[in-house]
């Protein structure tokens, strides 16, 4: 009986810990007027940040970035990937196959009459691009992210 009852208490205060630890990793989010995200930002960065938009492919200059660092959301540099998870998906825009743990969020999109993955900053909700199923082993995934809505951060 006495072991039932320590290992009951080892494994709610293991709990605890658990609920502790995702309690404190929870990204605080930053909440501008749009006129303070006007300001902030760049054009082309505001409008795909607050606005959905999406660059040109190809004209990323992150899409040639292969140092090793970080890429944060420009809107409010929260970290979002690691320079270990991007790879060239031949699609004109950087893309990443893991990000980083509860950094990001999704919803669907139906901007071109179907459903797609659109992905957002934990932090500020800005668009960073949309998630696919077709990206290298071993997620599979394909994180296609608007390089305006990155800065990038060396090592």
């Amino acid at each position: 009986m006495l072991r039932r009852h320590f290992l009951t208490l080892v494994g709610a205060g293991a709990l605890t810990a658990a609920c502790a630890k995702s309690q404190a990793e929870t990204v605080a989010p930053l909440k501008l007027s749009d006129a303070e995200w006007k300001k902030r930002l760049p054009p082309a960065a505001y409008n795909v940040l607050r606005h959905e938009a999406t660059e040109r492919a190809g004209t990323s200059p992150l899409l040639n970035e292969h140092r090793k660092g970080t890429f944060a959301c420009l809107g409010c540099d929260l970290p979002l990937f690691t320079s270990d998870t991007k790879y060239d998906s031949g699609t004109g825009w950087p893309s990443f196959f893991r990000a980083i743990p509860d950094h990001l969020q999704t919803k669907t999109d139906f901007a071109l009459g179907y459903p797609r993955t659109e992905y957002h900053c934990a932090r500020c909700g800005g668009h960073q691009g949309h998630l696919f199923d077709d990206g290298p082993r071993p997620t599979g995934k394909r994180y296609c992210n608007n390089g305006v809505a990155l800065k990038f951060i060396p090592a």
